[in-house]
């Protein structure tokens, strides 16, 4: 049986800790698209954690971690990633690489730089992690698979031909330092020693454990609206982030993913740039930017503030319908705990126009919040572990936008810790 654990919105919606938690009655867990842009924030017993490459049901010894062939390996960050847990008590977790995934290069983190700096103030808020070179050097078919790593005189080759092109660039474009076809094998062969122990064939690997009845998870990064095909394009990532695209990053059947839990937050919170709805600012924002999160909303990879906005229906309603879910996990309910009201975003005023129905990037630019109140529960929830004994109001709130959104909210996370959940 196969689920999949994704994100409802513009990413940081709490997925690492719902993936955590469901990685306990799981088999393998993998990841299958995006790269070490962006990080899945964990508290267990052994501490608190920011991942970015490693899925997050490494913490259980009875789980393999799998890197999937749609993620944007970057070997260095992966290996670093290991050592980093293993150095704070975790015992070393199996992991399995995708031969077919493909390598995030040193140019490539160059090039996501460069360009940046050359667009200014019409820059995309990158992560500077590479992933976007990395992507359309994959699609242009000049990208570097890591089973090539093993085959030397198709490297020695393939090095010349990409630094030729990547040089026009750095030269003409960027005004930058050029690449040398040697010290790219090196790091190439650099590469290939570190991840050489970990190469599988991953889509082997994964049909010989759903013959055997094994529980896979697989593990989104972002949310819905990052998707470039149907999230704020051109504000989004560069991979898939629906779990439909599960199914290719990791290498099995689409029929065998029979849950999609989709992470929704209570309230939202977005990093980059790009429209979004139901933003708030200034002291209103602040305060619910430091009571967010565990230690305050700011991104796991970059520490920068993330934007704060109230829970938007339009956009989660939309991104739960394009994740095909079967359950929501509503998370940081917690949070909201301090408000007298506590505001929601039903549907979006564009052009004097009401639409509950979410729309393309054009029309989203002039979509203005229509807010609806409901009563707070002034308390804290932390700690309540039954549904009936949250407060009214709290319970009000969650199946108002269960209504709302038309998805089951069928868990409640109420806290940052690992058993802080509450089931429905």
């Amino acid at each position: 049986m196969v689920k999949a654990v994704v994100g409802a919105n513009w990413g940081d919606e709490g997925k690492g800790k719902i993936t955590d938690m469901l990685a306990e009655k799981a088999d393998i867990i993998v990841r299958f698209q995006g790269g070490a842009n962006a990080g899945h924030t964990i508290i267990n017993d052994y501490g608190k954690f920011a991942l970015h490459t490693l899925p997050s049901g490494v913490f259980y010894d009875h789980t393999t971690s799998v890197i999937g062939n749609g993620v944007a390996l970057d070997i260095p960050v992966l290996i670093g990633e290991i050592q980093s847990i293993v150095d704070r008590d975790v015992p070393m977790p199996k992991i399995k690489v995708s031969n077919r995934a493909q390598m995030v290069m040193s140019y490539h983190k160059l090039f996501d730089q460069y360009e940046e700096e050359r667009l200014g103030k019409k820059s995309f808020g990158s992560t500077k992690s590479g992933i976007a070179p990395f992507y359309s050097d994959k699609y242009a078919k000049i990208g570097f698979q890591v089973s090539e790593l093993f085959d030397e005189d198709l490297l020695k080759e393939k090095v010349v031909r990409v630094a030729e092109q990547k040089n026009v660039l750095l030269e003409h474009l960027y005004h930058k330092p050029l690449i040398n076809p040697d010290e790219l094998f090196e790091e190439l062969m650099g590469y290939k020693k570190m991840i050489e122990p970990y190469v599988c064939d991953v889509s082997l690997f994964l049909h010989e454990a759903l013959k055997e009845g094994k529980e896979i998870l697989l593990e989104g990064q972002l949310g819905t609206l990052k998707d470039p095909d149907h999230g704020i394009y051109p504000m989004v990532t560069s991979s898939s982030t629906l779990a439909a695209y599960g199914a290719i990053g990791a290498g099995i059947p689409p029929y065998e993913i029979k849950k999609v839990v989709t992470v929704c937050k209570a309230y939202s919170s977005a990093v980059g740039a790009g429209a979004f709805v139901s933003e708030i600012f200034g002291e209103e924002a602040d305060e619910l930017r430091r009571r967010g999160g565990d230690g305050g909303e700011f991104g796991a990879t970059t520490g920068r503030p993330r934007r704060m906005g109230w829970f938007d229906v339009v956009a989660s309603k939309y991104g739960c319908r394009m994740q095909g879910t079967t359950d929501v996990a509503f998370t940081v309910l917690d949070v909201l705990g301090y408000l007298e009201e506590i505001p929601v975003c039903v549907a979006y005023d564009i052009d004097g126009e009401i639409t509950t129905e979410f729309p393309p990037t054009y029309l989203l630019e002039k979509a203005k919040p229509v807010i609806e109140k409901l009563p707070g529960w002034k308390c804290d929830i932390r700690g309540i572990k039954k549904y009936e004994d949250l407060p009214e109001n709290c319970r009000k709130y969650i199946e108002f936008v269960e209504e709302k959104i038309g998805y089951p909210i069928t868990l409640v996370s109420n806290g940052p810790g690992r058993d802080d959940i509450i089931y429905r």
